[in-house]
């Protein structure tokens, strides 16, 4: 049992810190937005409960909700000018913080890669260090699907994408943070993870993880001690 003082160091000693995006970075779930964007909010927010809660496999809860939605290319483009997601107060410090150590800090979402792209340009993220599920258009921008190869449109993508980074970056120290199930069984790979509950608490997660936050000032601290 790694102790909460071990747990510390390893945050503080992190090669790279991969943060979940929906309900963690920003305020927002981002599937449930483009369901309200596009008038199917109810149907969408309850499956979105269940699939959060490990109830349903994420890409079966995905392909469901994606069929009910049904975006286009435009109303995507319309959600992110319209509507852009809100950053949880602290992350950009944090990330900052982070990246002045030379911590390499990368988004895995779940999410839509057009909206985390967004996001990271909002703190300095590159678009290389965003692993997220790609949407699909025909030619007349009508929806066409999901790329279904990405590791993050599966249950336990996660954990792939933190392996692939450990194997690529030779990373020793990876910490992932995150509110939901699908962050919580990404570690292990993941040296550390730690729970966030400062937009939606998830009590599976809150019971669970043996470092559980609900402000990012907390990490802040822990970085300048």
């Amino acid at each position: 049992m790694v102790s909460h003082s071990e747990l510390r160091k390893l945050f503080c000693s992190a090669d790279a810190v991969c943060f979940d995006v929906d309900s963690t970075v920003i305020r927002e779930e981002g599937i449930d937005e483009l369901a309200k964007f596009c008038g199917v909010e109810d149907a969408v927010s309850e499956m979105t409960r269940r699939a959060m809660g490990g109830a349903v496999p994420f890409k079966a809860a995905l392909t469901e909700r994606l069929a009910l939605i049904q975006p286009s290319r435009e109303q995507v483009q319309r959600l992110l000018a319209e509507h852009p997601p809100h950053l949880t107060p602290g992350i950009r410090e944090l990330v900052s913080r982070l990246q002045e150590r030379n911590v390499q800090v990368f988004l895995i979402s779940g999410g839509f890669r057009s909206i985390v792209e967004h996001v990271a340009s909002k703190l300095n993220i590159p678009a290389t260090n965003v692993f997220a599920n790609r949407l699909k258009f025909y030619f007349n921008g009508e929806y066409a699907g999901f790329d279904e190869t990405q590791p993050t449109a599966e249950s336990g993508g996660k954990g792939k994408v933190i392996k692939f980074l450990k194997e690529k970056f030779h990373f020793k120290k990876i910490v992932m943070i995150g509110d939901g199930a699908t962050d919580m069984e990404a570690c292990p790979p993941a040296d550390v993870f730690i729970g966030f509950g400062g937009n939606v608490i998830r009590q599976q997660v809150k019971e669970n993880a043996k470092w559980y936050i609900t402000d990012f000032v907390e990490l802040l601290g822990e970085l300048e001690e």
